[in-house]
C-alpha cells in the first residue's frame, strides 16, 4: 500500500485509473443473521451478469460495502473483478450488530484485537473465512476501506469499542472510513467521536443520509467539517422518488458542497436485475444521470460525483499513529 493509491481486490491503482465509480454497492452476500435466505446475493454467476451490464453502459469501478464476518467473500470478489474487468474496492470493518448472531466474535472481541484484524485486512490480505468463526485463513487481496455502522441506539459501549478499533485502523493505514447511517440515528455523534480520536474528517464517508437524515442542515454540517456524503436513495420509491433525490443533490450543490458528494444505489437482491429485481445496477447511468442533466446540473459536476470525488475519497492519505 502506497500513499495516494486506491486498493482494489486485484491490487493498487492510481486514482486517475478508477473511472466511473458507484461508491456503495453489495455484489455478493452469502449470509447475514436476520436476513432471510431468499434475500441474499449469493449466486456469483448472476452477480457477474449484473456487473457485465454495468460495464457495458460505462461503469468502471464499484465499492462493495459488505464487511468481513457478515457474508463477504474475498474469493468471489476477486473472481468477479477478474471476469468483469472492473475495479472492485472491498471492505473490512463491521456492520450493524443485528446482522450477527449472539455468539459471533464481533460482540466480544476487544478493541486491540479488532484494530489489528482490520489493519491486517488493509495491509496484508483479507481473511477468507465465510462463516461466523473468528477468521484464521488469510489471502493476499486487500480491503480498500473500513466499513462501520451507526444504528439507532447510537454509540453504546459496544459500538464505541468497534468505532475505536476502526479509527485506529484508519489512522494506521490512511484508508477511508465509511459509516452506515441508520434512520433515526445522529451521524454527528460518530463525527464528534472520530474527531476526538484524530481521524481527519476528510477520510470519513457517511452513507444514506439522503434517506436516513431528514434535516439537510446536518448534511451541510458534515460537509462543512470536510467529510464525504454518499447519497444512494435512487430508484427507491419505497423511500422517496427520484425528484426528491434530485432536490437533495441540488440543495447540496447550492450550498457549495458538490465536491463532497458520492453517489450509488446500495444494491440488494431485490434491486439487481440479474436476480429478477429492479432497477438494476445500470440505473444511475441509464436513467438518473440523464434526469440530472435535464434539470440543469452541469455535466462536469455530475462527472465529479462519479469520477473525481470517488478518486479522492478512496485514495490512501498520510498515515498517523496516535500514542
Amino acid at each position: 500500500m502506497k500513499k495516494g493509491l486506491i486498493t482494489t481486490v486485484l491490487g493498487d491503482i492510481s486514482p486517475d485509473s478508477l473511472g466511473f465509480c458507484q461508491s456503495h454497492e453489495h455484489l455478493y452476500i452469502s449470509f447475514a443473521h436476520s436476513v432471510p435466505a431468499e434475500q441474499l446475493i449469493d449466486d456469483p454467476g448472476k452477480s457477474l451478469a449484473e456487473l457485465l451490464v454495468y460495464r457495458r453502459v460505462g461503469g468502471r469501478a464499484l465499492v462493495d460495502a459488505q464487511p468481513l464476518g457478515c457474508g463477504r467473500s474475498a474469493a468471489v470478489l476477486i473472481s468477479l473483478a477478474e471476469q468483469s474487468s472492473l475495479h472492485i474496492i472491498a471492505s473490512t470493518g463491521f456492520h450493524k450488530l443485528s446482522y450477527y448472531p449472539a455468539d459471533h466474535w464481533i460482540h466480544s472481541a476487544g478493541e486491540d484485537v479488532l484494530a489489528e484484524l482490520f489493519i491486517e485486512e488493509l495491509t496484508r490480505g483479507m481473511y477468507l473465512d465465510g462463516g461466523g468463526a473468528f477468521p484464521k485463513k488469510q489471502g493476499s487481496a486487500r480491503a480498500g476501506q473500513i466499513k462501520t455502522a451507526l444504528d439507532t441506539e447510537g454509540l453504546i459501549p459496544r459500538y464505541r469499542t468497534l468505532f475505536g478499533a476502526a479509527a485506529r485502523a484508519a489512522l494506521k493505514t490512511g484508508r477511508p472510513l465509511m459509516v452506515h447511517v441508520e434512520k433515526g440515528s445522529n451521524p454527528l455523534e460518530p463525527a464528534d467521536f472520530l474527531e476526538k480520536t484524530g481521524v481527519p474528517a476528510n477520510r470519513v464517508i457517511y452513507c444514506h443520509p439522503d434517506r436516513a437524515v431528514p434535516d439537510p442542515a446536518v448534511h451541510r454540517e458534515l460537509c462543512r467539517r470536510g467529510s464525504w456524503l454518499e447519497y444512494d436513495t435512487i430508484g427507491r420509491p419505497g423511500y422517496h422518488d427520484d425528484e426528491k433525490e434530485l432536490s437533495l443533490v441540488m440543495g447540496l450543490l447550492e450550498a457549495g458542497y458538490g465536491d463532497r458528494l458520492l453517489m450509488s444505489l446500495d444494491t440488494t437482491r431485490a434491486r439487481l436485475g440479474s436476480y429478477g429485481g429492479v432497477p438494476g445496477l445500470a440505473y444511475i447511468i441509464e436513467k438518473f444521470i440523464p434526469l440530472m442533466r435535464d434539470r440543469g446540473i452541469d455535466p462536469k459536476r455530475i462527472e465529479d460525483f462519479f469520477v473525481k470525488n470517488p478518486a479522492g475519497a478512496f485514495a490512501a492519505h498520510n498515515t498517523r499513529i496516535k500514542s
